[in-house]
């Protein structure tokens, strides 16, 4: 018989890892939803409902051999899985990938499909209806929805806060300057180096006119907020030894071969890994080639364990489906036109879709 190997999360690694290994393993990926939610996408689908089916991938055409149960993983253990169902998978070899929590829209953490599209749909509709629109945060997912937001309503007035003194310091100065630039030339208004003194009195995403100021006495008007700051790693099932492995901050702690650290037959991926790097849809892409030749290295005995070594910082950041710029490997920074060939057009829809479930290779 097939060793088994479980999977818990359904994202960007655990599918891509899941359908590397359909073929040599019985294959039990675990998700409590009933399709992929391409994340790439979530900002562009919450401003333009047109966009939003290309978001969501069923996941019967995943594997081919393997099965997908849907479900919730609240106690994981080596070798063993528990669901909230009550239901235990035994498994030979473990594979975390559960991935991360961060607000709406960015991410959304509805089970069903058509709850989502509707969770979207009124985000669209309250969105629409605003016409100063607050984001608190200036990292990329600020920066990205300032961008989309600003490319179907040109008109509102979008105005970024963050207490750091610079958007994007980890990156070249050079891509620093030609965001700034697009951003000036939407309107985007940039508000750095102060918080607000207090939160606006609505929740997030939800439409009410509040007046709110910051450290430095600026004064912003709006009709709408959303949160674009937060990752939380989706760890909290973990347990027996596992629990060990997990630190303060939420994170798994891992080899270099992406093994838990002190388990030989319990991998990690994604998110959730401490390894020292953004966490990005694409590195967890590649984790998941370094666990899945690791775990048919181990089913076969055959080779030496493959290691992962994270890449130079990169981004690719696009302010809606004509602008934007980026930081590549090889590259250096581009602008707007390379941006959107790589990921602003379509937000990578057709790429994911190929290579999670298609015949595509990462």
């Amino acid at each position: 018989m097939s060793p088994t190997v479980v999977i818990v999360g359904g994202g960007y690694g655990g599918c891509a890892t899941a359908k590397a290994l359909d073929a040599v393993a019985d294959v039990v990926l675990v998700d409590p939803k009933d399709a992929f939610f391409h994340t790439v996408g979530a900002l562009r689908a919450t401003v333009d409902p047109e966009f939003m089916p290309q978001v969501f991938f069923p996941y019967e055409g995943l594997l081919t051999e393997g099965q997908v149960v849907r479900d919730r993983a609240v106690h994981v253990e080596p070798g063993r899985v528990t669901l909230a169902s009550g239901e235990e998978i035994n498994a030979d070899y473990l594979v975390l990938a559960t991935g991360s929590s961060y607000p709406f829209p960015a991410k959304h953490d509805l089970a069903d499909t058509a709850a989502a599209r509707a969770k979207y749909r009124q985000a669209h509709d309250d969105l629409a209806a605003a016409e100063h629109v607050l984001l608190l945060g200036g990292g990329p997912v600020g920066l990205e929805f300032a961008g989309e937001i600003k490319a179907v309503w040109p008109q509102k007035k979008v105005v970024i806060v963050d207490p750091v003194a610079d958007i994007l310091s980890e990156y070249d100065y050079e891509l620093r300057e030609e965001v700034r630039r697009q951003l000036a030339e939407l309107g985007v208004q940039l508000v750095l180096g102060s918080p607000l003194r207090k939160n606006p009195p609505t929740a997030a995403g939800e439409r009410g006119t509040f007046h709110v100021t910051t450290d430095s006495d600026v004064e912003i008007t709006g009709d709408i907020w959303f949160r674009c700051f937060g990752v939380v790693p989706n760890t909290a099932f973990l347990a027996g030894a596992l629990a060990d492995a997990r630190r303060e901050n939420g994170q798994v702690a891992v080899t270099d071969t992406l093994q838990v650290k002190g388990q030989s037959n319990v991998f990690s991926l994604g998110d959730i890994t401490d390894v020292a790097e953004q966490k990005r849809a694409s590195a967890a892409m590649l984790h998941s080639e370094v666990v899945a030749a690791n775990i048919k290295a181990l089913i076969t005995g055959e080779g030496e364990l493959t290691t992962y070594q994270p890449g130079p910082p990169a981004i690719l950041l696009p302010l809606g489906p004509g602008g934007g710029a980026s930081q590549l490997p090889g590259q250096g920074v581009v602008g707007a036109e390379v941006t959107s060939q790589f990921k602003g057009t379509d937000m990578m829809t057709e790429r994911f879709r190929d290579i999670l479930f298609g015949t595509g290779t990462i």
